[in-house]
């Protein structure tokens, strides 16, 4: 074997190892994951999640991923709690303990204290043996055979247990609020992310021409708000009710069958129950819809009332893809 194979060899020993810790920790999950879950769930505080070393960075993590699917959840280091940090807890709160080992220094001295405060303790911990095992009301055991690594000794296996652990806790947490894409995009108002979830149809379309035409309206009229719009269509009216819709494909297929236009009206050309969205859909909505019809533009409606025109050149301008 040369020497790029071992790499790549190594490489997938790795995530063997590390996928091997992660059954092990799934078919562990028993009832205290239930409890863990109704304890946060039914909390009228925060979700506090300390840690020490390469913990401390997960914890940060899973406090990011919590505050994004709207739980409110903030980040305490063990070791900056025990010299003054503890003022964050409120009574309330619910403080969550990540430790491989559930023995550090601090965490010893932490944990035994959160409870004399009267704050619920979950432990995420990896021996069963330890004082953050004893001490915690509710006990997230994960089993670590080994790390990734040769020497047993980088929290590797250990880090991405927890990693998954408390991803599980905020994504159950989410289903059982009812947590959906429009309050995620509460907390993503910013890049593409926020963009498709916030972003609706008529915060678009508004900047476009509202093209229409009565239902008895001649050829020159049709040609005139086709052209005016710029979005090669328009909507067919008959006092306030769409009717139909002629875009610029339908004047071009009159035109080759060589016939007189003089005395052709909109409603002779128009393509009756024209394809419409609601504006309070979600543009990416749109751009979804207009790909599986294999059209260019809808007609924006609020209600049963005719608001304007999405083009699918204006998602593209505004980053939809």
């Amino acid at each position: 074997m040369d020497e790029l194979s071992k790499v790549v060899e190594r490489a997938k020993q790795v995530f063997d190892i590390e996928i091997k810790c992660l059954e092990s920790v799934k078919a562990n999950i028993d009832d205290s994951f239930g409890k863990a879950v109704s304890l946060i769930h039914d909390s009228k505080g925060r979700l506090i999640v300390t840690g020490i070393g390469k913990s401390a960075i997960i914890a940060q993590k899973i406090v990011a991923t919590f505050n994004s699917t709207g739980c409110p959840a903030i980040f305490m280091h063990a070791a900056d709690a025990i010299h003054g940090d503890l003022g964050i807890i409120q009574k309330e709160d619910i403080v969550l303990v990540l430790s491989k080992s559930g023995d550090s220094p601090e965490i010893k001295v932490l944990t035994p204290y959160l409870k004399s405060m009267g704050n619920k303790v979950i432990g995420m911990v990896s021996n069963k043996n330890s004082v953050l095992a004893y001490e915690a009301d509710i006990t997230l055991f994960l089993p670590v055979e080994k790390e990734a690594d040769p020497n047993n000794l980088a929290p590797t296996s250990s880090t991405t247990a927890q990693m998954a652990m408390g991803d599980a806790l905020a994504i159950v947490l989410l289903t059982e609020r009812g947590f959906t894409d429009r309050d995620f995009a509460r907390y993503h108002p910013g890049g593409n992310l926020g963009k498709q979830l916030y972003t609706c149809v008529k915060d678009i379309c508004r900047y476009n021409n509202q093209p229409w035409v009565n239902i008895n309206a001649g050829i020159k009229d049709i040609i005139v708000a086709i052209s005016s719009g710029r979005l090669g269509v328009t909507a067919v009216k008959e006092g306030e009710t769409v009717m139909g819709v002629i875009t610029d494909g339908d004047l071009r297929r009159m035109l080759e069958k060589e016939m007189d236009l003089s005395a052709l009206q909109a409603k002779d050309i128009m393509t009756h129950s024209p394809k419409t969205i609601q504006g309070d859909e979600l543009a990416i909505n749109a751009l979804h819809l207009l790909k599986n019809l294999n059209i260019t533009q809808l007609l924006v409606m609020e209600g049963q009332h005719y608001i304007g025109v999405i083009h699918i050149h204006d998602l593209l301008k505004e980053g939809f893809v």
